[in-house]
C-alpha cells in the first residue's frame, strides 16, 4: 500500500541562485509551492513518484522591479505559464544518505529530463506525533534550455545573467494518515 507524503511549507524552502554580471550571485525563492511523494515504506528508497510545483507569481529576489521582469515574457511568462513542475520518476541511491532523483522539469511549457542530488536527512516523529522526513536537494539547470533566454551585455562585454541556475531546496515532508 502506498504511503503519501506532503510538504510542510513552514519548514521548507525553494531557492535558486544565479550569477549577476558574472561577479556576484543573486538569490531568489518561491514562497508558494507544493510537493507530494509516494513511497512503499518510510525508507524513501521505494519512492515511486515525487511531484513538485511552484507558483511563478510567488517568485521573490527581494527586488520588486527584478521580480516583475522575471514574471514577464522575457523570462517565466507567468501570464501564460504560471507553474513550474517537476515529476520525479526514479530515486537512485548513490551512497550513505546520498541519492539522485531523476525526473522531468517543465518551465515555460518546455519539459526536459533533470537529475537533482538529494541528501536524505532522516525521519523523525515530531512533538505532535507527525512523522516527518527531511531532505536537502541541490542541482543545476541551464535556463536557456527552458526558454528563459533574455540577456544583455555590459559595455565591457560581460553578460548580465548567467545561463546556469543553481537550485538549493530544504524540504520537510509529512507522512499522511
Amino acid at each position: 500500500m502506498a504511503i503519501t507524503w506532503k510538504v510542510d511549507p513552514m519548514h521548507s524552502e525553494i531557492q535558486f541562485k544565479v550569477k549577476h554580471l558574472m561577479i556576484t550571485t543573486v538569490t531568489g525563492y518561491f514562497s508558494s509551492f507544493d510537493i507530494e511523494a509516494e513511497t512503499e515504506d518510510d525508507s524513501f528508497t521505494s519512492a515511486r513518484r515525487v511531484v513538485f510545483t511552484a507558483d511563478v507569481n510567488s517568485i521573490s529576489t527581494n527586488n520588486e522591479q527584478r521580480d516583475t521582469h522575471l514574471k514577464s515574457p522575457d523570462f517565466f511568462d507567468a501570464a501564460n505559464h504560471g507553474q513550474i513542475r517537476f515529476e520525479g520518476n526514479r530515486y537512485e541511491k548513490v551512497s550513505g544518505n546520498e541519492y539522485k532523483l531523476h525526473g522531468d522539469l517543465t518551465i515555460r511549457g518546455t519539459t526536459k529530463p533533470v537529475t537533482v542530488n538529494v541528501d536524505f536527512g532522516g525521519i523523525v516523529v515530531d512533538p505532535y506525533g507527525q512523522t516527518k522526513a527531511g531532505f536537502t536537494v541541490t542541482g543545476k539547470i541551464n535556463r536557456k534550455e527552458f526558454g528563459l533566454s533574455w540577456n544583455a551585455v555590459t559595455e565591457a562585454g560581460s553578460v548580465v545573467v548567467s545561463d546556469e541556475i543553481r537550485l538549493n531546496c530544504e524540504v520537510q515532508l509529512v507522512k499522511q494518515a
